[in-house]
């Protein structure tokens, strides 16, 4: 019934959105969505919190198969909301947001009051990267619609990467303000386990067993060691290629099987923006970061891409 209600609703909205100025109808849309993530936000039993591009849907398959593995689920599917958790009920509900239609919704815009109380794992990764990934996203898998939504450029807009990354609308800038509104928030949340990508790929087993634990099980090395083969960059884009997780939808499906920079999982390559800019203009984008993103997540400097930060070693109470 709820999915009968939920595209009935979506329907609608498209339906009135065709008689409204574009600005309003923009406003309904993400109104509804964010409803959508409030829903999912009050039954929640966990809250993965992301940037874009910054290793979400990596997580996601890890996740997915640690259970499939621990409880014997169904293999090409991954984890949704609480898809697995009607399958069994010891699984946990589990709220993937980008904290963006979900703040709006609320009103706590300028703060993570939403996430207080809540068991938030905060996925973070290089902004550098995660603009140039961002680009890829724009340029060969984002719908139109939603690019105006969140004040992307025009599908088919004349922009160079470099351009892209610099714009405060959607490149470094932008993941800046919302990794220091995190990190001066962070102290507030009651129970946060903060994850680095970079240590993710440089410590797979490891991270993995202390998301784990934070998750309210004990890690099994067996299990790590099969999720993070199940999981390798190489096997993701040959399962992509052979679209196993069909039954997912999308969310691992190339655009354009033709086209490399079409799918989902691309190059995984930790500080890999250097490769698409000169060094002048590495130079630039780094000190941006450098001036303006907080220490806390150890991006400072040149030797950041491998540093441990000292908050990725804490979890606050559980």
């Amino acid at each position: 019934m709820y999915i009968i209600v939920k595209r009935l609703k979506r329907s609608l909205v498209r339906g009135v959105s065709l008689f409204l100025p574009r600005n309003q109808a923009i406003a309904l849309d993400r109104w509804r969505r964010g409803q959508e993530e409030y829903r999912k936000y009050r039954l929640s039993d966990y809250v993965v919190a992301s940037y874009g591009k910054s290793g979400r849907t990596w997580m996601r398959v890890m996740l997915s198969r640690y259970y499939q593995l621990t409880y014997d689920l169904p293999e090409r599917i991954l984890m949704g909301f609480d898809n697995f958790h009607k399958i069994n009920s010891a699984v946990p509900r589990i709220f993937f947001t980008h904290d963006n239609y979900l703040r709006t919704y609320t009103g706590n815009v300028d703060s993570k009051k939403d996430f207080y109380d809540k068991k938030v794992i905060l996925l973070v990764r290089r902004p550098q990267d995660v603009a140039v990934s961002q680009f890829f996203q724009w340029k060969y898998r984002m719908r139109p619609h939603k690019m105006a939504m969140n004040r992307y450029p025009p599908a088919g807009s004349d922009i160079s990467m470099y351009d892209f990354v610099m714009n405060p609308d959607c490149g470094v800038p932008r993941i800046i303000d919302f990794l220091n509104l995190w990190a001066s928030e962070m102290p507030k949340i009651r129970n946060l386990l903060l994850v680095r990508y970079e240590d993710m790929r440089a410590r797979p087993e490891q991270e993995l067993a202390r998301v784990v634990k934070f998750l309210g099980m004990e890690p099994d090395a067996a299990k790590l060691k099969d999720t993070v083969e199940f999981s390798s960059v190489e096997n993701l884009r040959k399962l992509e290629k052979e679209n196993y997780f069909w039954r997912s939808g999308s969310r691992i499906k190339a655009k354009d099987p033709h086209n490399p920079n079409s799918y989902k999982v691309r190059r995984a390559k930790v500080g890999g923006y250097r490769d698409y800019f000169d060094d002048e203009q590495v130079a630039r984008i780094d000190a941006l970061v450098d001036e303006r993103l907080s220490d806390v997540f150890g991006y400072s400097g040149e030797a950041s891409s491998s540093a441990v930060p000292p908050a990725a070693e804490q979890v606050s109470g559980i």
